[in-house]
Formats: C-alpha cells, sequence, structure tokens
C-alpha cells in the first residue's frame, strides 16, 4: 500500500538547521523522482528541490547552496537538509514522489516548517 509520509519539520531560529525526511514505502521508489514543495500561507505551491532516479538534483533559486536533497533507495527514504534558514522558509513541506517512466505521483500530508525568534 502506497504511503506517503514527511516529519522532521518544526520551530527553528533564523540561521538553524532542520533535516525533514520523507519515508515512502509501497511502491518501487527507486524509479521515482523526489520532489520536495513547500507552501506558505496564502502563497502557491512552489517546487523546492528535486532528484531523480537517476541521482540528478535541481534546487530552486531561493534555496540554492542553503538546502541539500539526498535519497535512500534501499529503505525508501527522501531527506532534505535545510541550513542557514530564514523566515521566507517558513511553509508546509510536501514529499512527492514521481514517476520517472509513467504518470503516478503520490503526496504526503506535509510537515509544517516555522522558521522565527
Amino acid at each position: 500500500q502506497v504511503h506517503v509520509e514527511e516529519s522532521g519539520g518544526g520551530l527553528v531560529q533564523p540561521g538553524g538547521s532542520l533535516r525533514l525526511s520523507c519515508h515512502a514505502p509501497g511502491f518501487e521508489f527507486d524509479l521515482y523522482t523526489i520532489n520536495w514543495y513547500r507552501q506558505a500561507s496564502e502563497k502557491e505551491r512552489e517546487l523546492v528541490a528535486s532528484i531523480s532516479s537517476t541521482g540528478s538534483i535541481t534546487y530552486s533559486d531561493p534555496v540554492k547552496g542553503r538546502f541539500s536533497i539526498s535519497r535512500d533507495n534501499r529503505n525508501d527514504m527522501s531527506y532534505l537538509q535545510m541550513n542557514n534558514l530564514k523566515p521566507d522558509d517558513t511553509a508546509v513541506y510536501y514529499c512527492n514522489p514521481k514517476s520517472d517512466y509513467g504518470p503516478w505521483e503520490h503526496w504526503g500530508q506535509g510537515t509544517q516548517v516555522t522558521v522565527s525568534s
């Protein structure tokens, strides 16, 4: 059964770090690109980082140099390491596995990240 669960969010001061985790069992995880999106209050959902099934990585400009995405195919996990966090990073963060070989994709419920002093 497909299940996508994000964890690791919380409240952190500006300049701090958090590591988000995405556990996504129940499908061929290694054949999926893993996207991390975020949605701030009253804003559109935006793509933050992606790692493809072949390991190709992209970042959005606002997080480049501060965030790092990775994956562990053996354990159906993806991670988003977030450093030097800023108040503008405050949002709900979502994990979105998307197949590289078909129309299938899945979403988690999201994890809240709040950056505030």
